[in-house]
């Protein structure tokens, strides 16, 4: 007589019959309840907070590549000695030809554009409050080519009179109470060159536009000024203290970075924005694989229930064993029976976790709210929402890692269930 094959229909059926388990054996439906619940909120932690790592590293890069350059060129300090007095002096680094050498850099394969920009910190001041800023001389025209400040949804006010005012971040704009149409002071400690040294310079200008870039310390320091005037605020006349460079591919930011050096020419150094956030990023990437190891550990931890459950089974099952391999059932079927008893509980628990990881995931930020506002404290993490992404990637690794735990620990029942000897277990029947 033939053996039958792998895994065939009766094998199924026994399995399943096997897992509804009766009244008297309510120990292992019990267990195998267990094991599915346990399956199921392991399988729903890891894909939440794959999703949540996944959607707040995204935010947190979309929102630097939003608001921010790509990579920046600037240029180093330079140092000279007087001859009369032999002192040696450090004049700061500047760019003269700055549109020229803009040209240059926009022509570069990959580079989608280049900004010249001048930077100053000043205090911002407004109904008797004051707040620190982070002031940015750019172009109209640059300006509204940002696209996490110029954003219709979240931006107040009209960007394209950026000449006739500032730009200012929400977060100062609360700060110092004011609204598009107010004006505010701008207060720089290097001010006017006068025989009696140098002087604060106060200049007030009026909000003519609001942004929201998602970031809470962008938000809460910078503003914008056109360039002629940032150039004559800051006593950078006919001069830029960088360029600004964006790319098609920022993630491959450091491709130009010699390109870049050889057209600004000597004296030129580049900073990337993995420069500035790299450390952080993979930081983030550490956090990633340090809780995917411990999350699986949980989910090891809820599939080790489906061991127990099959040494019950096949405790109360030693009769039907028994019968069954009289009947001519090999040690392989009996193997795959129990095998699938416990392949059912971790596809179950698999499913039902994977719903519900979804669920949480999709709906993560309304829970977040009802923990209350200061359950994320932008001020803390940057962003001011808790985002999550689904990738199918996140939810192939859950599935895969909750399914061969599943398998690999029914092996070691099953196999014990094949090996019982039927006279021994019909011997007190």
């Amino acid at each position: 007589m033939p053996s039958p094959r792998p895994f065939s229909r009766f094998e199924f059926l026994i399995a399943w019959r096997y897992l509804r388990a009766r009244r008297a054996e309510g120990g292992v439906s019990v267990m195998t309840w267990i094991s599915l619940i346990g399956i199921a909120l392991g399988v729903a932690a890891l894909i939440v907070t794959l999703a949540v790592r996944t959607g707040f590293r995204d935010e947190f890069v979309d929102t630097i590549l939003g608001a921010n350059a790509h990579t920046t060129v600037f240029m180093l300090p330079t140092s000279f000695t007087n001859e009369l007095t032999g002192e040696v002096y450090t004049q700061p680094g500047r760019i003269t030809d700055y549109d020229e050498m803009a040209a240059r850099m926009a022509a570069l394969p990959g580079v989608i554009r280049a900004t010249p920009v001048v930077k100053g910190q000043v205090m911002a001041s407004a109904n008797n409050r004051n707040n620190v800023a982070e002031v940015f001389g750019i172009t109209t025209e640059n300006l509204n080519k940002i696209p996490r400040i110029n954003d219709p949804e979240t931006g107040y006010g009209d960007i394209d009179r950026l000449d006739e005012g500032v730009a200012i971040g929400s977060g100062i704009a609360r700060e110092l109470g004011v609204g598009v149409g107010d004006r505010v002071q701008l207060i720089s400690p290097q001010g006017a060159q006068t025989a009696f040294g140098t002087t604060p310079r106060v200049n007030a200008y009026e909000v003519v536009y609001i942004f929201t870039a998602g970031r809470y310390d962008i938000d809460r320091t910078r503003a914008y000024l056109p360039l002629s005037e940032a150039q004559s605020y800051f006593n950078r006349e006919g001069a830029a203290d960088e360029i600004e460079v964006y790319v098609e591919d920022p993630e491959r930011v450091s491709d130009w970075t010699l390109p870049l050096i050889g057209v600004a020419g000597e004296g030129a150094q580049v900073w990337t924005w993995k420069d500035s956030s790299g450390s952080f990023l993979r930081a983030l990437d550490i956090e990633d694989d340090v809780m995917f190891i411990i999350l699986s550990v949980l989910v090891l931890i809820a599939t080790m229930n489906i061991v127990s459950g099959l040494i019950m089974l096949v405790k109360n099952k030693g009769r039907d064993i028994g019968i069954l391999r009289t009947m001519g059932l090999t040690e392989g079927s009996v193997l795959r029976v129990f095998f699938l008893c416990g392949a059912f509980t971790g596809v179950i628990g698999t499913i039902a976790g994977v719903v519900l990881g979804v669920i949480v995931s999709l709906n993560v930020d309304h829970i977040m709210s009802l923990l209350g506002s200061g359950a994320w404290d932008a001020s803390v993490r940057g962003i001011y929402e808790l985002p999550a992404k689904l990738r199918a990637v996140d939810i192939g690794k859950a599935v895969g890692l909750s399914l061969t735990l599943s398998f690999l620990v029914t092996i070691f029942p099953a196999a014990r269930a094949a090996r019982m000897n039927p006279v021994e277990a019909l011997r007190y029947e």
